[in-house]
């Protein structure tokens, strides 16, 4: 018989569930081009009650190349994004002795993607909320901003259902990581999460420490943060990214900037944001307007790879000039709209997962209440647990490692000295080839810093 424990509601507060009909289910792997195999997994909607609606988890793996240890499941980072898209872009996203000894696995978590999505919004409507002015000046747009947040959690309501919002939390998705892991016949997870992935892994250790092989959170957040410190960390972190962008800039070609300081190009760059406030910049793409929401999201999304700053160079280029068709671009992506102008559902999940897992202050219209508050992982009984920080992270400050690190029983730091979001597989040898080690043979490295840089263009 298979239970689990620590688990509220109907069966009660650490009542021991049944949940045998879940762990040992065998998966009917096929085909799915391009040398991938796909996979649908049952798990319970709500793990408190099993015997009751059951929902399907995509997931996606590519084949060991050769003698095979086991499985390696990946989180690309979200909360909300695609696992099964973003391997299925990436077969590099591990190194190829990885590739050699393991089984490489992705999902779409809970809410996601192909795994019973949340739905909200039409096209439309995302196009017109993605425009929103993110600095409200006047009471007006203070009130059209607070009632699209109202419209919003309606339509999330009224096109998810409160049933499937209510269990589309980090917890939940790491209890079908658990069952996941049987699934794939392996008596211990080895995981590799990046940016979300990090804390739906540190959540998972905190509940299953034994059942874990090796672990690699990169780019980590801070289970023990609430939303607010979050937003503020982050706010920080794209500021010292953005400088170390404008820095290299000054050492381009092609650089939009007139003076080549830190502080008159951002000072440039700010008035790019209140121009486009004041008044939309030329888009030759479609009708919409490039907002100075738009402006913010592309210039955001490029800090976090260093290989997206041509691009933002070359875009900022052309605003200046009044053209804001490739900020636009950039900002699509950032946002999930796909060249045929439909979105996926990657923001929707996102704040429905986030509603879930911090609901204080961000979350006031939200209809289901939020289960997962604030709070330290230790992991007491996991194996060492390696968490990479890069220094220049715009989305996961350094300093969200050191803590989380710091956190757990075994938590050992590697810190990349580098720019963009996580460090794994962008341009470290030295970083990953410690990863690789790790992961292979389960004996972690000793706490460290790798220097080599990352390639900029």
């Amino acid at each position: 018989m298979v239970t689990v424990t620590g688990l509220t509601g109907a069966a009660g507060a650490d009542a021991p569930v049944r949940l045998d009909s879940f762990y040992g289910q065998r998966l009917a792997w096929a085909g799915c081009g391009n040398g991938y195999e796909c996979a649908k997994m049952s798990v319970p909607l709500d793990y408190a009650k099993p015997s009751g609606r059951k929902i399907k988890i995509s997931m996606v793996r590519l084949p060991a190349t050769g003698k095979k240890i086991g499985s390696i499941v990946l989180n690309f980072g979200g909360p909300g994004g695609s696992g099964v898209d973003a391997l299925k872009a990436s077969k590099d996203a591990v190194s190829a002795d990885v590739r050699e000894r393991f089984d490489v696995v992705s999902f779409d978590p809970r809410g996601v993607g192909d795994s019973s999505p949340v739905r909200c919004f039409d096209t439309l409507d995302l196009d017109a909320y993605f425009a929103i002015d993110p600095t409200p000046d006047t009471k007006a747009e203070v009130k059209k901003a607070e009632n699209w947040d109202k419209v919003f959690a309606k339509y999330c309501t009224e096109n998810s259902g409160k049933e499937l919002l209510a269990h589309v939390g980090t917890e939940d998705s790491a209890r079908d990581m658990d069952v996941m892991r049987d699934a794939l016949g392996d008596a211990r997870l080895t995981y590799l999460g990046f940016s979300y992935g990090t804390y739906l892994g540190a959540v998972y250790a905190d509940l299953f420490p034994k059942r874990i092989r090796a672990m690699v959170l990169d780019g980590a957040e801070d289970p023990s943060e609430n939303a607010g410190d979050l937003g503020a960390d982050q706010d920080e972190g794209f500021d010292v990214a953005t400088k170390s962008f404008l820095k290299d800039c000054f050492k381009r070609s092609g650089c939009p900037f007139r003076k080549h300081t830190v502080e008159g190009a951002q000072e440039q760059l700010d008035e790019l944001y209140a121009r486009a406030d004041r008044s939309p910049l030329r888009n030759e793409y479609d009708g919409r307007q490039v907002t100075e929401a738009v402006v913010s999201a592309a210039v955001d999304y490029s800090m976090y790879d260093v290989r997206n700053w041509p691009r933002l160079r070359q875009a900022l280029t052309e605003a200046y000039r009044g053209d804001g068709t490739k900020l636009l671009l950039l900002a699509d992506e950032s946002n999930g709209r796909r060249p045929d102008g439909r979105y996926d559902n990657s923001f929707e999940a996102l704040m429905a997962i986030n509603c879930v897992d911090h609901p204080e202050e961000p979350c006031p219209n939200w209809p289901v209440k939020g289960t997962r508050y604030p709070k330290k992982v230790e992991a007491k009984d996991s194996p060492p647990i390696v968490v990479v920080g890069t220094t220049r992270d715009p989305a996961t400050p350094y300093k969200l490692a050191q803590s989380l690190a710091g956190q757990l029983a075994h938590g050992v730091l590697l810190t990349n000295d580098a720019d963009g979001h996580t460090g794994y597989g962008r341009g470290s040898a030295c970083l990953d080839r410690k990863v690789d080690q790790y992961l292979i043979t389960a004996t972690a490295p000793k706490a460290g810093t790798c220097r080599d840089p990352h390639p900029k263009a």
